[in-house]
């Protein structure tokens, strides 16, 4: 059994469960590899094939009901519609998420400020019109590599929303910007937020300690939700991730 220092979690099975933001201290930083842009018409068709490969898993009883392992496929988060594509198994304890962005200005609402209870590794792709926001309460680290790098994309700070009234925490965003894939690095535990502005965007996104989390947390089912910790009670208006 984990000891109570390796586990994050206060409620285990909770999918809700909200941390202190003003308390809380981010352990590292994370990392945006920026990879390539492409024409339009090109980003075009690979965001809404891959939209919709999620949206026919949410049509799905097979993706939408548990398989044989307890693991359904089909899942609904904050930011958006997400299918798995590849699940974990005995001997192999990543899985692997395709998601589909909700767009903040269609929605008017925002995703919260979170951290995770293992490391992520996230591809952003974003179609034409279409930006992502990432924030978090820790710099982001961005990788440039001379000869290789094909772009840089646009850094920003302000003030974090969800404090309460009388405090300040400073939060750091970087912008994916339309037509484009960018690669994000997420330790364990580091505060991230991200907020789709457009209609083409989508994450492919592997978690490389699915079962480990489950057992180091001590959850009594693979719940992927159960992973997640809010910095924030409830999710804000979509001036709060506002994009001009």
């Amino acid at each position: 059994m984990p000891t109570p220092a390796t586990t994050m979690k206060v409620t285990p099975d909770d999918e809700n469960e909200v941390h202190d933001v003003l308390a809380f201290s981010d352990p590292g930083q994370c990392q945006v590899t920026p990879v390539l842009q492409l024409p339009p018409y090109i980003a075009l068709a690979i965001t809404d094939r891959l939209r919709e490969l999620v949206q026919s898993a949410h049509r799905s009883p097979a993706a939408t009901t548990p398989d044989g392992d307890g693991i359904t496929r089909a899942q609904t988060f904050e930011e958006g519609d997400v299918y798995m594509l590849a699940a974990p198994y005995d001997q192999y304890e990543a899985d692997r998420y395709l998601m589909d962005f909700y767009d903040v200005v269609d929605r008017d609402i925002c995703s919260r400020m979170h951290l995770h209870t293992g490391l992520r590794f996230v591809r952003m792709m974003t179609g034409p019109d279409t930006r992502i926001r990432v924030s978090s309460l820790a710099p982001i680290r961005i990788t440039h590599v001379d000869g290789v790098t094909t772009y840089t994309p646009d850094t920003f700070e302000d003030d974090h929303p969800d404090v309460p009234a009388g405090h300040h925490r400073t939060r750091y965003n970087l912008v994916v910007p339309p037509n484009s894939w960018a690669d994000m690095q997420v330790p364990r535990g580091v505060s991230h937020q991200f907020n789709a502005h457009g209609p083409h965007a989508v994450i492919d996104s592997v978690h490389p300690e699915e079962s480990i989390e489950t057992f180091r947390e001590r959850m009594t089912g693979f719940k992927m939700m159960a992973q997640t910790i809010f910095l924030a009670d409830e999710q804000p208006a979509a001036d709060s991730c506002r994009l001009y």
